[in-house]
């Protein structure tokens, strides 16, 4: 079997699709197939040297849209070689390219492979009321741009049924074949000792704290100033409670968020991070009493997933799209998105006694092995391409 990703960029500041993209595509080669990928980054971007397995860079791509006029006659001339193609996410111009060169390949009579499509989560409703003139202008391409990507795609691929229910909410002229497939990621290095003490090395201001962790993007649809409200009411109940902010700043809103920090009197509580990565990042899971994620709206949270895998309970919003899944497993709590649940979510948490909270890390790490190690996620998507070959 040979599989071809198409994404837009693999940069790991984007996030989750980044991370997962490497991890099955390890997994899934040792099982002695072949991954490659196709992407609309510059050739000399740095992080391309990270990927185990090819890269076809074809950039640089031009505009927020991400335009390559390298795409089609690359997918047209090497689409037959492949027996799959994963579109990874819509809206930008690696899915709509996609389309384009296989529907010319197939109306010309040319054999081509089935393609799939995921969505990671970019037809969630919260993006039409947040952003209502934004979604005014997808809606001026949707009929003839992402309507046929979707409508055309052997499978349409959601990673929860939460995700899947939602994405009918956000378009009216909606056709494609859904299709839930299980998502996660690999088992954590396990030299706890040593990512321990990396992390503290570098924050050695953090010894001896009891650690709430965020780690994902700074952004708006994270609610980061909701977690910073929220942890304002709870650290004066405890002065060694500390909150690490990790994760990059794509928008520039950390420094305004850092003043709000300063305003709340917890600017001395917060340790702002930047992107962990490595043992670093593993460091912060293992000295975390528990992560949260107050998320407006999060497709999946591989870091959710990543906690998780680390015994670490997680505090996340119900827009987070695997609560029900967390909430059965006893593996977090759950609340709303707003002031009142995220504040609840952290007073919680401190109100169980010590052996109630090592327990939820039990049920953490084995909510993680039933349902989100990566390698019974592999097989489950390596089954559905199969079945609609």
């Amino acid at each position: 079997m040979k599989i071809l990703h198409v994404i837009a960029s693999v940069n790991p500041t984007g996030g989750g699709p980044c991370e997962s993209l490497k991890k099955f595509g390890l997994i899934i080669e040792s099982w002695g197939h072949t991954v490659e990928v196709v992407c609309l980054d510059s050739p000399d971007s740095d992080w391309l040297l990270s990927y185990p397995f090819k890269v076809y860079a074809l950039g640089p791509a031009f505009t927020g849209y991400l335009y390559s006029k390298q795409l089609i006659p690359w997918l047209k001339a090497n689409a037959a070689s492949y027996d799959y193609i994963i579109v990874k996410g819509i809206w930008q111009y690696s899915s709509f390219g996609t389309w384009c060169a296989l529907t010319w390949l197939r109306n010309r009579g040319y054999k081509t492979p089935p393609y799939f499509v995921f969505t990671h989560g970019m037809l969630d409703p919260w993006f039409k009321r947040t952003y209502p003139l934004k979604h005014l202008k997808k809606w001026l391409y949707w009929p003839w741009a992402e309507y046929r990507v979707l409508r055309d795609a052997k499978a349409v691929l959601f990673t929860c049924e939460e995700e899947r229910i939602l994405a009918r909410e956000s378009f009216w002229l909606y056709k494609c074949n859904e299709v839930v497939v299980n998502y996660g990621t690999s088992e954590p290095p396990q030299d706890i000792t040593h990512q321990t003490k990396c992390f503290l090395a570098k924050y050695p201001e953090l010894e001896s704290k009891r650690i709430f962790l965020f780690l994902s993007r700074i952004h708006k649809k994270k609610g980061c100033d909701l977690l910073l409200n929220a942890f304002a009411q709870v650290a004066k109940t405890d002065p060694s409670l500390h909150l690490v902010m990790a994760g990059p700043d794509q928008t520039g809103w950390q420094s305004e968020l850092k003043v709000m920090a300063q305003k709340l009197g917890i600017d001395q509580q917060i340790t702002w991070t930047g992107m962990l990565e490595g043992d670093h990042k593993w460091g912060a899971f293992r000295v975390a009493e528990v992560f949260v994620l107050p998320s407006h709206q999060e497709n999946f949270g591989i870091a959710v997933a990543e906690a998780l895998a680390c015994s670490v309970p997680v505090l996340i919003s119900n827009k987070v799209n695997i609560w029900r899944e967390i909430e059965a497993d006893g593996a977090g709590l759950v609340a709303n998105d707003d002031m009142a649940g995220t504040t609840d979510l952290l007073r919680q948490w401190l109100d169980l006694s010590p052996a109630q909270q090592k327990v939820m890390g039990e049920k953490a790490q084995k909510c993680f092995a039933e349902r989100f190690e990566i390698s019974k996620a592999a097989q489950g998507l390596v089954d559905i391409l199969t079945k609609y070959h």
